[in-house]
């Protein structure tokens, strides 16, 4: 059976390389989203918009699978702005569960993204999909909120969550290291937050993966390129696979940049859960690197 995708967030750098993914999918049909398209903070508009989709994709016969990929993600900002952010983050996705799981036809398929910030960053070992959340920031609460009003929907639904994401589109920690590599001597960057760097387009092939697979998705797994590093670590590599001298990122401390929402510590996500579904294994995040960089990154 052919699959009627709904893609929310999709002018976003995850949102793009979802659309790449699904290219590679002709007999699906899809529809993508972004902000201009779609007002998160609209109930309203948000319900209407996956009812009107749900109802296509039932006279057509194929199955319905919405990702969202839509969220405020303006860290510091959501310590000001927690009240929108709330709203983004912590009910859109409920709106979308919620239509899914009450539709007249059947339920249709939930793949939400979420984040390490629901957890406190102060673990030593990775963190599991049942490790308990405590999120620090403004970003983690309204994110935790996210996942609570999806698993209260009742529906058919996955919570991915995933950390240290970069691609092609949009900024990123690595397309910044490649602008400063060709700007400056050297440059300082912290090295005492560790996690797992993870290629949109890794991201975007899995998620499409778990959407599309005929089995009911587990409700929380993980997704992030295998293995960790901290930013300074991450900064270097993008350095060498720039053919520049690794020894120009100097490392420094958290405390040296302060910034208004804290950062964990340690991000790095457990994936067991992802390769126990079934579904395929990460590579590893400095491989992930290597194939990105050489597809081209710089503007």
């Amino acid at each position: 059976m052919s699959i009627d995708w709904l893609i929310t967030g999709a002018r976003g750098q995850l949102g793009h390389d979802l659309l790449e993914v699904l290219r590679g999918r002709p007999e699906d049909s899809v529809t993508a989203v972004g902000r201009a398209e779609l007002d998160l903070t609209d109930e309203t508009a948000v319900r209407a918009t996956v009812r009107e989709w749900l109802s296509a994709a039932q006279a057509a016969g194929s199955r319905a699978v919405l990702v969202n990929a839509a969220a405020y993600t303006a860290v510091d900002a959501a310590e000001e702005d927690e009240a929108t952010a709330q709203v983004v983050n912590g009910a859109a996705p409920g709106w979308l569960a919620e239509e899914l799981a009450g539709h007249p036809g059947g339920p249709g398929r939930l793949v939400h993204v979420s984040t390490d910030y629901v957890f406190d960053g102060t673990a030593s070992q990775p963190y599991r999909v049942d490790s308990p959340i405590a999120p620090r920031s403004a970003y983690g609460r309204t994110k935790a909120a996210g996942e609570q009003a999806v698993a209260a929907a009742g529906g058919e639904s996955a919570v991915v969550r995933t950390a240290w994401v970069y691609g092609r589109h949009g900024a990123n920690f690595v397309r910044t290291m490649l602008r400063l590599e060709a700007e400056r001597d050297t440059v300082s960057v912290v090295d005492d937050q560790v996690g797992s760097p993870t290629w949109s387009a890794d991201l975007a092939a899995g998620l499409v993966e778990l959407g599309a697979r005929d089995e009911a998705p587990p409700p929380v797994l993980h997704y992030t390129n295998a293995g960790q590093v901290s930013w300074c670590g991450l900064a270097r590599a993008v350095f060498e696979e720039a053919g520049a001298d690794p020894a120009r990122v100097l490392p420094t401390t958290t405390d040296a940049f302060p910034r208004p929402a804290p950062r964990p510590a340690y991000s790095v996500l457990d994936g067991s859960a992802w390769n126990e579904a079934g579904l395929t294994p990460a590579r590893p995040w400095r491989d992930a690197l290597t194939v990105a960089l050489s597809e081209g990154f710089r503007e």
